[in-house]
């Protein structure tokens, strides 16, 4: 699972941010993205310590949930979180927004570590655009630099760095999703957390899109 961090380490690479996100698929709700820092130099975060650890999508809620508490108080790892709203999701598609989403996610990442991150490596097969130069920070707000960036397909079953993010962000959306649901109970949102279940699209169907569905999304639009 650190192999890779490893590599990067040797090559000079100090600061390895792994991205993953969570909520592309669903019709209502945000889509979130989480980043994460081991910052021991040395590793000496052990693979044992995390024996049982693997893509979100593998575990249970009540494991995601463990493994979320055990993350964000470890002492060896840092994380950041960024969120993009449904409204902007329609406004400019869901893969921009996932890039927004994980831009903000390493913002975040930045101000918690009071430096820049060195090095991204991003689920998926896209690259996500960080301002390189002080000039285009302020009307962004984007991080300083990135210096390097690497897209895995399946980081986030491979990499330890994806998969603390991917677990990260999964539980930080259904966290928002489960309080949407008391404003919005008729959905069911408790259950699918936005995704197009049967009872989800049922629920439509009789009551028509609220506030947080996602007015692009074929399903909805119809």
């Amino acid at each position: 699972m650190f192999k890779e961090i490893k590599k990067l380490h040797t090559q000079g690479y100090e600061i390895v941010a792994g991205l993953d996100e969570a909520g592309r698929g669903p019709l209502a709700g945000p889509v979130a993205a989480a980043a994460v820092v081991v910052s021991d130099k040395k590793l000496e975060v052990r693979e044992n310590d995390f024996r049982g650890i693997r893509d979100s999508k593998k575990l249970s809620a009540k494991q995601r949930d463990n493994w979320y508490k055990i993350l964000t108080s470890h002492q060896n790892i840092q994380w950041g979180v960024g969120i993009v709203s449904e409204k902007i999701i329609d406004k400019i598609n869901i893969l921009e927004a996932t890039k927004l989403a994980m831009v903000k996610a390493v913002l975040d990442l930045e101000k918690r570590l009071g430096k820049s991150v060195d090095f991204l490596i991003i689920d998926g097969n896209f690259s996500i655009q960080i301002a390189q130069n002080a000039e285009d920070r302020p009307r962004q707000n984007l991080p300083r630099s990135v210096l390097g960036q690497l897209s895995i397909i399946k980081a986030d079953d491979t990499i330890f760095n994806c998969i603390a993010a991917g677990i990260i962000a999964k539980v930080t959306r259904d966290r928002m999703i489960m309080r949407l649901h008391k404003k919005y109970p008729v959905y069911g949102f408790d259950r699918h957390k936005g995704y197009g279940t049967k009872e989800h699209l049922l629920a439509l169907r009789k009551h028509g899109p609220c506030e947080i569905h996602r007015k692009s999304f074929a399903p909805v639009k119809k």
